[in-house]
């Protein structure tokens, strides 16, 4: 759904826009508006949570806040999943009604202990949560970080900042001795999801998370000094690792020799146009390489780079040795 909804018309976009900040900034103060509000906020979230989940790949973080919203629906606005013969829906109801006309028995003991813990520990949530809401508030805000020793109330977040533009780091291996040979054929690992090959189609595996491939795309918005990690990746990559393979869709070398060289591109991807004669060949993306992201490499160059940060190194196949 997002090749499609990116092409959506401006005045789209606009209000999807105009939308999140209402449903992300204003919504949620419904909740202390009544129960009809406190309702409307909860259809509200899961249906903007539902609307995420068909057209992005954020694993189960979309999952995890429609969890919360639930909290917003009271036994009567949930009383049709009950059913009608086991009696338990009249009784709710019955309850509630009670309640609503003041009939409801005098709480007993255990009842008024209960409210004393429950508002004891709302407050001390709140107490804890100033530190919070003062990051929140700060133009230099902190994400992912927890504020007092037993980690009670924290700060989370998956992106910090949103990108324009959408960069792709490209596993590349060679069987050629000179990397540098301008004749080299150089050819490419596929990922499960994550975009590669201009053929493959965007995929849709929410609530299920490949974490590689969403490292490699956090990854592309940094350097490979800053994510020093591919380098290791390659390094398994140059000894046909099975454990690395198995979490890649295609290898290349699969039953014939592992590469001698493996390197990283960078490239931009934007979707095809509709219409467009990339689109006629299937394509559903176009790329524009950026530049090299990391150098070929090679199993004995990367040896001392192992070394220096205690990896085990990798096995040379005999034939190498």
């Amino acid at each position: 759904m997002s090749y499609y909804m990116h092409h959506f018309p401006w005045w789209f976009h606009r209000f999807e826009t105009l939308s999140n900040h209402f449903i992300e900034l204003i919504a949620p103060f419904f909740t202390f508006l009544g129960r009809r509000m406190c309702i409307v906020n909860g259809a509200i979230q899961i249906l903007f949570q539902v609307v995420l989940i068909i057209s992005g790949n954020l694993s189960f973080l979309n999952w995890l806040t429609i969890v919360p919203s639930l909290a917003c629906f009271d036994d009567a606005s949930l009383s049709f999943l009950f059913r009608c013969g086991s009696g338990a829906k009249e009784a709710v109801l019955e309850i509630q009604k009670e309640e609503a006309t003041g009939q409801a028995p005098k709480p007993t003991k255990g009842t008024l202990i209960r409210r004393v813990v429950n508002i004891s520990l709302g407050v001390l949530i709140g107490c804890l949560s100033i530190p919070v809401v003062m990051n929140l508030l700060s133009p230099r805000q902190v994400m992912n970080t927890s504020f007092d020793p037993l980690r009670i109330v924290n700060t989370y977040g998956a992106f910090g900042s949103i990108t324009k533009e959408r960069t792709e780091v490209i596993f590349q291996g060679t069987l050629s001795p000179d990397p540098k040979d301008p004749e080299t054929v150089w050819e490419e690992y596929q990922f499960k999801c994550k975009p590669g090959d201009v053929y493959q189609q965007p995929c849709l595996i929410s609530p299920y998370h490949y974490r590689l491939d969403w490292l490699m795309w956090f990854a592309a918005f940094q350097t490979y000094e800053q994510s020093e990690w591919i380098i290791h990746i390659a390094g398994r990559l140059l000894a046909n690792d099975s454990t690395v393979l198995s979490l890649l869709d295609y290898n290349p070398f699969q039953g014939r020799d592992p590469p001698r060289w493996v390197r990283g591109e960078h490239f931009r991807y934007k979707f095809t146009q509709p219409g467009s004669a990339s689109t006629a060949q299937g394509k559903w993306w176009l790329r524009k390489r950026i530049g090299a992201y990391f150098p070929a490499v090679d199993l004995e160059g990367l040896r001392g780079y192992f070394q220096s940060r205690n990896w085990p190194h990798p096995h040379i196949p005999p034939s190498r040795s």
